[in-house]
């Protein structure tokens, strides 16, 4: 018999210096069966149902990585047109991987944490994990780029900065969510090497280092299963290998049958069309557990996981207050944008642009008036403001040059525009075509992928006339994917990639064009010459056919590829300009002794020998001599970003676990790190290599991809 809350007695679950598990104990005991199943799907498009008899409120949902989405109506999904909900804009994802700051990654998600604290939001449906495969995925500019290390390292850090906060932090899309193109049905076929080695990483380090709170499933099939309802994903790999102790939430409208959700690991369904009460997990939930038909053991374990996401995110108790829109989060947005943008080409040393030595400036093209913030599918952002390029260089220099803008070219232009942008290049001292993509539908969006890596709407013709008509022409791209760059490149003397940089991006593009902040931003994805020199595409292995896709590439993804094929690329992984030079010295690689900690340590010297402050990111590669099986030439392990001011040197020690030199073994099941000679490399880029070392393993070692411990999902401390 359930314990009303009016009795005498308070309840243990009401305690907040009881133990977790103990609450949630005590809670799970007193709940009908109708209230289990309520609190496992929706009551409105981002909210479940509260239970008033238990004093379990209403929790509430929310899109994206980038900040809290604004409010939608309660039974519809559409903005509620309310204007208490503009938020702090983030750069997008790509942006903060760009940046290699892992502790940047933990600031942006305690910031993201603290407006969904104001915003009364208990789960943020994000970061977004999944590996750029092609370049033309619409979703490429919500991930982290190409590499499972980096993706790791930086979405670690966001998710530890979310749920320091008392909010859960969701990682998603679970997993190989990696096109668009018939997201909703394509069946993913890949070997297990692949699986492990690229597209779950992120996903492990989530859950066991992060302790992440909730898990989305993905829309696409793996083997023929719905990720939602995938019974090796969810309950061999996520809760049984690595011990998840959270919720697993399916995409919106991601689950597909009663059954494969209640038995192949979904804790809570979201988003499927109809009414609320005909969810997989509601009414035909509830009726297949009066008859029979499934284990009261499984309802209780899907109720224990929503209820250590509710506790852990105070749903009984005073959590943090949290905090809106300050002047400290607008600042974390301007140095992720800071810090995110790649310097990609700077001849003749043309920037940073001295503006003693100029009197007049041309910005021409649509993206420097854009406003990008609001598109792009589920992760929009109602920011509070968002500063365009053009307004970002008229905050910053308007007052001192004669500043004029053209558009140029774009959607429905007139072909008199380009002439125009063409004639007010001409006559001023320098010109910035601020160049790229944007949200619309084939571009950087969610439900459709890209047609080609070309740049849109003449865009091309126009950079390449404006650097006819000035040789001082700087090339500022807005994008979170590659694009190619003929026939223009080899001319324009600069080119910086700005991303798309939330709502301080425009005043973040001026300062690095004006030379207040030095780029140390660096690729985290290949940007490659041709989209068929991209493996996926070079093997006809995109968009697939008959209804599933197959990664004929294995493990070949990104620089992998590129490095093992030995193709040149347009910009090579890891690649980004100074305005200031390091020097690298004094290598040796420290052999640890290893059983508990790393089994090596790089360390060398980086020295700044320009004349500016700035950050380097050291990278350090991995290449197995001779492997048993086969393995990419090289692949990162480790990298740190380092602050430098002109003359100053620093030691750095990059330490590399067994993990560092493993790879999966299917037919052993398990991480083997082989008996062998490796050689390690440190560049500034993957193709950038400053310093190559040997290093031997004596012995061969076997971890076995076995279930772990239990995880504790994370959350704040008391205050």
């Amino acid at each position: 018999m359930p314990f009303p809350l009016e009795a005498d007695e308070r309840p243990l679950y009401l305690d907040a210096s009881q133990p977790r598990e103990a609450r949630v104990e005590d809670l799970l005991r007193r709940m009908t069966l109708e209230e289990k199943v309520a609190i496992l799907h929706g009551d409105s498009p981002f909210s479940t149902p509260a239970i008033a008899r238990l004093g379990i409120p209403r929790r509430w949902l929310s899109d994206g990585p980038h900040g809290v989405r604004e409010e939608f109506a309660p039974d519809r999904w559409e903005p509620a047109g309310h204007t208490d909900d503009f938020v702090t804009c983030m750069p997008a994802g790509i942006a903060l991987a760009a940046t290699w700051n892992r502790a940047l990654a933990q600031t942006e998600g305690q910031v993201i944490g603290q407006e969904a604290r104001a915003r009364g939001k208990q789960i943020m449906l994000g970061p977004g994990m999944n590996i750029q495969r092609t370049p033309l995925c619409g979703r490429n500019f919500e991930y982290m780029g190409e590499d499972p290390f980096l993706t790791s390292r930086m979405a670690v850090g966001y998710i530890r900065g979310v749920q320091s906060q008392g909010v859960a932090s969701c990682a998603k899309h679970f997993a190989v969510n990696n096109q668009e193109w018939d997201r909703l049905s394509i069946n993913v076929e890949l070997d297990e090497r692949a699986l492990r080695e690229l597209y779950l990483p992120a996903f492990e380090a989530a859950v066991r280092e992060a302790g992440v709170l909730t898990v989305m499933g993905a829309y696409n099939k793996m083997r023929g299963q719905f990720c939602c309802e995938n019974d090796y994903l969810l309950n061999v790999i996520l809760k049984g290998q690595w011990g998840f102790q959270g919720l697993v939430v399916s995409d919106w409208g991601g689950a597909h049958d009663t059954a494969g959700c209640v038995l192949h690991g979904l804790d809570l369904e979201m988003g499927t069309e109809g009414n609320y009460d005909q969810y997989y997990l509601a009414r035909p939930y509830l009726d297949g557990l009066r008859k029979g038909v499934y284990p009261i053991a499984g309802l209780d374990d899907k109720v224990r996981r929503n209820l250590r996401v509710m506790f852990a995110t105070y749903a009984f108790d005073a959590g943090p207050p949290g905090s809106l829109n300050t002047a400290e989060h607008q600042a974390v947005s301007r140095q992720v944008a800071e810090e995110g943008i790649v310097l990609l080409k700077n001849d003749r040393h043309i920037l940073p642009l001295d503006v003693s030595a100029i009197k007049s400036l041309a910005v021409i093209g649509e993206n420097a008036l854009a406003l990008q913030a609001h598109g792009g599918g589920s992760s929009t952002v109602k920011a509070l403001y968002e500063i365009t390029p053009l307004a970002g260089i008229i905050n910053r220099v308007g007052d001192r040059l004669n500043v004029t803008y053209s558009k140029g070219c774009g959607q429905n232009a007139g072909p008199g525009l380009l002439d125009q942008a063409v004639r007010a290049a001409r006559e001023a001292d320098a010109a910035i075509v601020v160049a790229g993509l944007g949200h619309g539908r084939y571009f950087d969006t969610e439900e459709t992928d890209r047609k080609d890596l070309k740049l849109p709407c003449g865009q091309d013709e126009l950079i390449a006339r404006v650097r006819a008509a000035n040789a001082n022409t700087i090339v500022v791209l807005v994008a979170g994917s590659p694009v190619t760059m003929d026939p223009w490149l080899a001319d324009v003397p600069a080119v910086a990639l700005s991303w798309y940089s939330g709502m301080e991006g425009g005043n973040a593009i001026a300062r690095v064009l004006f030379g207040d902040v030095n780029p140390s931003g660096k690729l985290p994805c290949t940007f490659p010459k041709r989209l068929e020199d991209s493996p996926a595409h070079a093997l006809g292995a995109y968009p697939g056919a008959n209804g599933t896709v197959r990664y004929e590439e294995g493990l070949l993804v990104g620089y992998r590829y590129f490095d093992t094929k030995d193709i040149e690329p347009l910009f090579p992984f890891g690649h980004g300009l100074s305005y200031t030079r390091f020097d690298y010295s004094n290598f040796k690689i420290i052999k640890n002794g290893g059983s508990t900690g790393p089994l090596a340590t790089v360390q060398f010297d980086i020295a700044n020998t320009g004349g500016r402050t700035g950050a380097e990111v050291a990278q350090v590669y991995v290449h197995q001599i001779q492997p048993t099986l086969p393995r990419p030439f090289k692949e990162l392990k480790g990298f740190v970003k380092v602050m430098l001011a002109a003359d100053e040197k620093q030691t750095v020690s990059i330490p590399l676990d067994e993990a560092a030199f493993s790879y999966y073994d299917p037919e052993k099941g398990g991480w083997l790190a082989e008996k062998g000679d490796f050689e390690i490399l440190v560049g500034a880029s993957s193709r950038d290599i400053r310093w190559r070392g040997d290093f031997a393993l004596n012995q061969t070692s076997l971890k076995k991809a076995a279930a772990s411990a239990p995880v504790t999902p994370r959350t704040i401390p008391k205050k």
